[in-house]
């Protein structure tokens, strides 16, 4: 992930991403271990998707749109959910009974939070923001991105300033499992 463009072209392509993933799952029977490639792959995307939006969208939303606390802490209470189902699903094989229903949980989740976004949340920070300030969030997105976790750490703090201390260490160490264990690659 890393599209260029302002921070809710960004954002739209993730969203997009991970649906294609999402499908990739949905199109492999119960069971099959490639389901579970496919389920670490959306993990790695929507945890480094949601760091960014916690450490840049969501303070900007605060700050320029007409309701903007209560708006963004609607999307952080989203991403709190899907982030301990997806640590639940960390745990499952693909032919886990518990596996089904937990992707399941996760694709309804994530799909109702994008739908969210982009019909009410979107509109509305494009509307409050001018096209240079959708561009240099579009940046700070897409840096966060790179130095953010790719494993879900559900009891790390989702707001400035701490989540943006905390998250590239966090991060490093993660990549680092990841590289060590092979995870979200195909073997």
């Amino acid at each position: 992930m890393g599209h260029g463009g302002n921070v809710i072209d960004e954002l739209v392509t993730d969203h997009r991403e991970v649906e294609e993933l999402f499908g990739r799952i949905e199109a492999l029977p119960p069971g099959e271990k490639n389901r579970k490639l496919h389920a670490d792959q959306v993990t790695m995307e929507l945890v480094r998707h949601s760091v960014a939006e916690e450490a840049y969208l969501y303070p900007a939303v605060r700050e320029h749109v007409p309701n903007g606390d209560a708006l963004a802490d609607k999307e952080i209470d989203d991403h709190s959910k899907a982030e301990q189902i997806m640590k639940d699903l960390e745990s499952c094989d693909a032919d886990d009974p518990e596996f089904d229903r937990l992707i399941g949980m996760l694709m309804t989740e994530i799909r109702a939070h994008v739908a969210d976004e982009e019909e009410n949340l979107f509109p509305k920070l494009r509307a409050a923001c001018s096209p240079q300030a959708l561009d240099e969030l579009g940046d700070k997105v897409r840096q966060a991105k790179t130095m953010a976790p790719t494993r879900p750490h559900p009891s790390a703090p989702d707001k400035p300033p701490l989540n943006k201390l905390l998250a590239p260490g966090a991060g490093l160490v993660d990549r680092v499992r990841d590289a060590l264990t092979g995870r979200g690659k195909e073997s």
